[in-house]
């Protein structure tokens, strides 16, 4: 096969791309410029799209002994994730920009491209597996629970599926490490990203004050009582606890949680900790990952709503565009904006937009 290999600067990458360039197939690496000045997004070792993680990707190819590129994908990039998430959080919502770029950009824009130029596949560092069964290719969680990736990668509709390789989902973080240690890989004790990419120092709050101002306005409880006063409602997430700078206190000094963010109104709404429980989610924009549900019907299955999150065990059922999910046992601090994703056991069957909760 010719394979695209998508290389972050990373080990993970790293690993993956030289696990199929040493099993005979026909492999470039590829690094994604995600930002015409990558100073204006992040340095240092946090994110991924630094400087610095070009160069390790290029000295990682040429110790594989691949061809190297890099691919300009800023425009994409910001159009796609970074607008995506100013637009979501002045909506009042929650977006996760990770699974909009492994939708947008990593998977759509990169198959893409590397299809027009003639490549059967691109390879990541994901760590998920793909399987084949009598369902056609399917996805699964990785080998080591700790470093799953399935969930976001739960937004790649069949078709980008059937063109993504996952070379360390059989395989657990420590062993990869080794492995690019006998491989002599540079990166082999190189820190994991974290944190969003695009954001300095991991202020969310902070950044996003910069690009949609600071109007104050009013924090009130659930009988809207004013009890504080806010510099940006957008900065504020479904379940936070702390920095909230409340004026009145209260009795016995119970702490309150964001329970709604409404935009229209700039207005933060807190409460008891309890008002958070969720136990009925609707998602829009499904997508689906392999078979679709049929419809009209209720299915067991489990829902997870985080990248780390535990698996939920919930009722699901879907018209084809949409899902809902009954969960077992209420969940705290579900904000809409945040994803959705289904699995049948260790399978993962599809993924939507958490647009209301219950």
């Amino acid at each position: 096969m010719k394979i695209v290999a998508a290389m972050s600067g990373g080990v993970d990458s790293a690993v993956a791309t030289a696990r199929m360039a040493e099993a005979g197939h026909e492999v470039i690496g590829v690094h994604l410029a995600l930002s015409s000045n990558p100073q204006k997004y992040r340095s240092g070792a946090r994110g991924c799209c630094t400087i610095e993680d070009s160069h390790d990707a290029r000295r990682a190819a040429d110790m594989i002994g691949i061809p190297f590129y890099i691919w300009d994908m800023a425009e994409e990039f910001h159009d796609g994730v970074v607008e995506n998430f100013i637009e979501e959080y002045a909506n009042g919502r929650t977006p996760n920009p990770c699974l909009r770029c492994n939708e947008k950009i990593k998977f759509a824009a990169v198959l893409e491209r590397a299809k027009g130029l003639g490549f059967d596949a691109v390879a990541t560092g994901h760590y998920a597996q793909m399987r084949e069964t009598q369902d056609g290719r399917t996805m699964h969680r990785a080998v080591d629970p700790g470093k799953d990736q399935s969930y976001v990668l739960a937004v790649l509709n069949k078709e980008q599926l059937d063109g993504a390789l996952f070379p360390l989902g059989d395989t657990v973080k420590d062993d990869v490490r080794i492995e690019a240690k006998k491989r002599g890989l540079y990166v082999a004790n190189k820190p994991d990203s974290h944190d969003i990419c695009f954001i300095p120092s991991g202020n969310n709050a902070g950044w996003l004050r910069e690009r949609l101002g600071s109007e104050s306005g009013p924090i009130v409880d659930e009988d809207g009582t004013k009890v504080g006063e806010h510099q940006g409602a957008y900065t504020y997430t479904i379940g936070q606890r702390r920095g909230l700078n409340l004026s009145i206190p209260t009795e016995g000094g119970t702490p309150r949680y964001v329970l709604k963010i409404e935009p229209k109104s700039n207005t933060v709404v807190v409460g008891a900790k309890e008002a958070l429980a969720v136990s009925h989610i609707e998602g829009e924009k499904a997508i689906w990952c392999g078979p679709q549900p049929e419809t009209g019907k209720t299915h067991r299955g489990f829902a997870q709503i985080r990248a780390h999150g535990a698996p939920l065990p919930c009722d699901y059922r879907s018209d084809g565009a949409s899902i809902v999910a009954d969960l077992d046992e209420p969940l705290l601090g579900l904000a809409t904006g945040q994803g959705l994703v289904i699995y049948d056991g260790d399978r993962v069957v599809g993924s939507a937009t958490v647009s209301a909760t219950e």
